[in-house]
């Protein structure tokens, strides 16, 4: 295959992609607000199981407190009732410090338990905020899905064409430019990876391109770049595009610019 006919096969290629870019840039935004939505429901999902998890801790523990509280309760019981029945002060004293010692428990135990309880309210506040979140931005996805859904349909036997048309040129381009072009073409602001020359300039970063320059790819010879942004250059008559003959006004306007130059150096 010779080089022109390369070339041509290369336009056409990334023709196709353009209106494949053309038909993604209808969907605008959508398939990423789509995916962000999804991931935050997942997240908030994964917080709402995180709180209800740590609210089951939490009543286990308020359970195990209260029922400290009543062991506690029944050692002092205990201890007052043998209190009548001391036969020395050591065992006075001993029982009078066991039933402090109890009711320390006890009030350690009512602090954790009201703490817990505030813990419990917040943790409570969170779910049902979070619930109504998640409900929220659910009634968003499935918006944001229908709307999404509704422009693939409208263009989805025009992209499944353009992509077979893709494949088919693909298979007449050469492997190495291929992947050349689809390498520049990744890194494009614009995903243009070969571009015509026009007004002298590349038709990709508009740098100025040498008049040798621009007869090598008249000739297509051989596969030429751009030494400035690299992207492949054709010739516009083989990309088949009319180019506008400048207007005499913008030749004028060339000279004027010629000759400030000349008279500068």
């Amino acid at each position: 295959m010779t080089v022109e006919q390369r070339l041509k096969n290369l336009y056409k290629y990334q023709t196709v992609l353009s209106k494949i870019d053309d038909i993604r840039t209808i969907r605008g935004e959508l398939p990423l607000e789509v995916q962000d939505l999804e991931d935050e429901i997942e997240g908030l999902g994964a917080r709402i199981t995180r709180l209800q998890e740590d609210l089951k801790g939490v009543n286990s523990d308020i359970n195990r407190w209260n029922e400290d509280k009543i062991q506690a309760q029944a050692a002092i019981d205990r201890c007052q009732s043998h209190l009548d029945d001391v036969r020395n002060n050591r065992e006075y004293d001993a029982l009078s410090k066991e039933i402090e010692f109890q009711q320390l428990e006890i009030q350690l135990r009512d602090k954790k338990i009201r703490e817990a309880n505030e813990y419990k309210r917040n943790c409570e506040e969170q779910v049902k905020q979070s619930l109504e979140t998640r409900e929220e931005r659910v009634r968003d996805l499935e918006a944001k899905r229908t709307e999404l859904e509704e422009i693939i349909a409208e263009t989805r036997v025009e992209e499944d064409n353009l992509r077979n048309e893709a494949k088919v040129l693909e298979s007449t381009i050469d492997y190495r430019l291929l992947s050349s072009f689809k390498r520049i073409r990744k890194n494009s602001h614009n995903g243009l990876g070969i571009v015509y020359v026009q007004r002298d300039a590349c038709g990709g970063c508009f740098n100025k391109i040498p008049p040798q320059r621009q007869l090598d790819v008249r000739m297509h010879k051989k596969i030429i770049v751009c030494e400035y942004c690299g992207r492949i250059l054709i010739d516009p008559e083989l990309a088949g595009v009319q180019m506008d003959k400048p207007t005499e006004e913008e030749k004028k306007g060339v000279a004027r610019r010629r000759r400030t130059t000349k008279k500068a150096e």
